[in-house]
């Protein structure tokens, strides 16, 4: 690779990371203002929408039908990004998002991320998959403490995904305070999320 084809290259990552970055954003604005039309516009013709439904119609309406039955108006805020890139024209990211949910006479709020894979096409990036994970969903009023931390109206407590895609979680609990081994070598550059997931497919996550 030549100096130039490499700064080239290098120019591209960085504003296909910015790009990218934009997705997330645009999720929760076009998820709040209800327009399910710009949201299914972010994903590519073919998005998998569940029940072996493919397609943006299918996501949209799927997701016209959650929203008005379970939500009389949300918040999304995005925070923590991370985004690593696989190749030139793939790459996958974490995103945390604490979101706000009026439903009914609940205000609830939630603590969630997102495990996104994002694909380029025709010169366009695109979510290619969203997995949420979970860690509570409560009332305002009422803080989540103890197990099963989502807590939604009307329906029994039962405990979110948030841990389930980095095995790290259950490993520092099982260790032992002592005699712990010595510390690997960081992460290589793009694969920080990989590392940490050691191997933990995204299909162990219980997506609810």
């Amino acid at each position: 690779m030549t100096e130039q084809s490499d700064i080239l290259a290098r120019l591209d990552r960085l504003e296909s990371r910015e790009e990218i970055r934009q997705l997330a954003s645009k999720y929760a604005l076009a998820l709040d203002m209800r327009d399910m039309d710009a949201m299914a516009g972010l994903f590519p013709e073919d998005v998998a929408a569940g029940k072996g439904r493919t397609g943006r119609q299918a996501l949209r309406d799927w997701l016209s039908e959650t929203m008005r039955k379970q939500f009389d108006g949300t918040s999304h805020h995005v925070g923590t990004q991370i985004i690593e890139f696989i190749d030139a024209d793939t790459a996958e990211g974490i995103v945390y998002s604490k979101n706000e949910h009026e439903t009914g006479a609940e205000w609830v709020i939630m603590q969630m991320m997102y495990h996104d894979r994002y694909e380029r096409i025709a010169g366009r990036w695109y979510f290619r998959r969203r997995v949420p994970l979970y860690w509570y969903a409560t009332d305002l009023n009422k803080p989540p403490i103890g197990q099963r931390k989502m807590r939604w109206p009307g329906r029994e407590p039962y405990s979110g995904s948030w841990h389930d895609l980095f095995p790290s979680w259950r490993a520092f609990w099982d260790a032992q305070p002592e005699g712990s081994p010595a510390v690997p070598e960081p992460a290589p550059l793009e694969e920080f999320i990989k590392t940490m997931r050691k191997g933990n497919d995204v299909h162990s996550v219980r997506v609810r």
